[in-house]
């Protein structure tokens, strides 16, 4: 059983600096800021919830992490009325009906009910599958949280609090390893004080552009340096004053990664207005935002980083 009274583990990196350069190894570029967060959640064996807009990266550092880790990665969709056995287990009706009528017609007298209560007639799902997992232990992302509703926040807190859970025909379950757990949300509504309480906290914003610049090196190598200096200063300034205001949402840094691979597809030297237009629809995914930025295309939007770069 694991608590928030638990004293430290030890932690499978000896720095915050190892974080970083395992998470960097596994494709992702964490900031010092992120990286302490992810080092303390698992020294402290603690839960970490990673809030922000989407795509800034919240379910990618938990691929990451499951990467460097060398732990298998176990993701938990929330979405508008999820129910706890989805998230945790169910019995397996159909098996357990099978034994039951096998036992009559062998006129078998035993208490038939308690025997298909077993763990080999229980389907596991992600919560149950992680408390489970063998050494070295899982991964457990809970992805956008906030998309479930309060009564699924509240059966959230045991295993938050203590990584365990109460199944009424077999009692409780600890973990066998603790999960390293992440939760993400998108803020699309405030979420119960006592989640954040058994939680770490850490808000991921967008990328500062030497960062996204990295990123985007990274994963489309075929993209040259001018051209990925380009989208990266370019995506920037759309996320950026006066700019941002005229989006519903500015592109994450996946939309920059994908729109660095089709321009590399169109083989793209360097940004113009015309291929900025034509591949809008990679950027943003709002029929409003893609007319707002061939507006803006109109108003030289790239001039500034052409004569910058």
């Amino acid at each position: 059983m694991t608590d928030q009274t638990t004293p430290p583990a030890a932690s499978p990196f000896s720095s915050i600096d190892a974080v970083v350069q395992a998470l960097q190894g596994a494709g992702y570029y964490a900031d010092r800021r992120l990286a302490t967060a992810v080092f303390l959640a698992l020294k402290l064996q603690r839960p970490l919830l990673l809030e922000g807009e989407p795509g800034v990266g919240k379910t990618e550092l938990a691929k990451a992490l499951s990467t460097a880790l060398s732990r298998e990665l176990l993701r938990l969709q929330c979405y508008d009325g999820l129910e706890q056995r989805e998230a945790l287990y169910e019995w397996n009706y159909a098996a357990q009906l099978l034994h039951m009528r096998a036992a009559e017609a062998q006129g078998i007298s035993t208490d038939v009910e308690s025997e298909v209560y077993q763990p080999r007639y229980l389907i596991r799902r992600p919560l149950l599958q992680a408390l489970q997992a063998p050494a070295p232990g899982a991964v457990l992302l809970i992805d956008e949280v906030d998309r479930a509703d309060e009564p699924f926040e509240a059966f959230l807190l045991e295993y938050l609090g203590e990584y365990q859970v109460s199944i009424p025909e077999l009692g409780t379950i600890r973990a066998l390893v603790p999960p390293v757990t992440i939760l993400t949300s998108n803020r699309t509504r405030e979420l119960n004080d006592a989640v954040k309480r058994r939680c770490l906290y850490h808000w991921l914003d967008y990328p500062e552009r030497e960062r996204e610049l990295a990123i985007v090196r990274a994963q489309v190598p075929q993209a040259g340096a001018a051209l990925s200096e380009q989208i990266a200063s370019f995506v920037g300034r759309l996320r950026s004053t006066p700019f941002a205001s005229a989006f519903q949402r500015g592109p994450g840094i996946a939309e920059s990664v994908e729109w660095a691979k089709a321009l590399v597809a169109l083989d793209t030297i360097e940004l113009d207005p015309e291929i900025v237009v034509d591949t809008a629809g990679i950027l943003f995914k709002q029929r409003d935002d893609v007319a707002s930025l061939t507006h803006a295309m109109a108003t030289d939007l790239l001039k500034p980083e052409e004569a910058s770069s």
